[in-house]
C-alpha cells in the first residue's frame, strides 16, 4: 500500500450540501459577508443580535458549538492596526457582555475568545477582522468530536438566535 492509499483509508467524510452554493460563488462575486450582513435588516436572516456604535454581534453561520457568536467592526479592515482604539475597545466590551449572557443562558463554564488574523492563523474570512466567542463546558468534546471528528450541535441557528436575542434584550432592561 502506498502513502496515497494509506491516507485515503484514514480520510473521513461529512456531507454538508447546504454549503455548495456558498463555495461555488467566486470570492469576488460574494463580496464581504460581514459588510453584506451589516447592510441587511436584523433578524434570523442575517443573524445580527445587536448593533453597537462601532461593531455588531452576529451568530457564526458555521458554529463550533451552539451559542458561538462573533463581534464584527463596521469598518472593513483585515487587521487590528486598521481599527482605532474606540473600535478595539468596543470589541472587547461586547465580547465581555456576550460571555455574561452565555454563562447565564447556556450555563457555559468557560470560553474560547479569539481573533484569527490572516489565513496562516486560521482565518476563514481574512479581509474583515472579527472576534469569536465560543462557549465551552467541561467534557464538551464527546465521542463524535474525538473519534468521528464531527461536531454535534443540539439546536438550530434559528433557535440559538431567538434565545440569544431574548437574552440580549433582557440584559438591556
Amino acid at each position: 500500500m502506498n502513502n496515497y492509499q494509506s491516507l485515503r483509508i484514514q480520510m473521513k467524510y461529512i456531507w454538508s450540501p447546504w454549503r455548495m452554493s456558498y463555495i461555488q460563488k467566486h470570492k469576488e462575486e460574494r463580496g464581504c459577508v460581514f459588510c453584506e450582513a451589516k447592510d441587511t435588516a436584523d433578524g434570523v436572516g442575517n443573524l445580527i443580535l445587536f448593533r453597537g456604535l462601532h461593531s455588531f454581534v452576529i451568530l457564526n453561520r458555521y458554529p463550533y458549538t451552539s451559542g458561538h457568536l462573533m463581534v464584527v467592526p463596521y469598518k472593513h479592515s483585515a487587521s487590528l492596526e486598521g481599527l482605532d482604539a474606540d473600535i478595539r475597545g468596543e470589541l472587547l466590551e461586547l465580547a465581555n457582555r456576550i460571555m455574561k449572557m452565555l454563562a447565564k443562558e447556556y450555563q457555559a463554564q468557560g470560553f474560547n475568545v479569539g481573533i484569527n488574523i490572516g489565513e496562516a492563523a486560521g482565518a476563514g474570512i481574512t479581509e474583515h477582522i472579527h472576534l469569536h466567542v465560543v462557549p465551552r463546558w467541561s467534557g464538551d468534546t464527546n465521542f463524535m468530536s474525538s473519534l468521528g471528528e464531527t461536531r454535534v450541535l443540539p439546536e438550530t441557528l434559528e433557535d440559538t438566535y431567538q434565545r440569544m436575542k431574548q437574552a440580549w434584550m433582557q440584559e438591556d432592561d
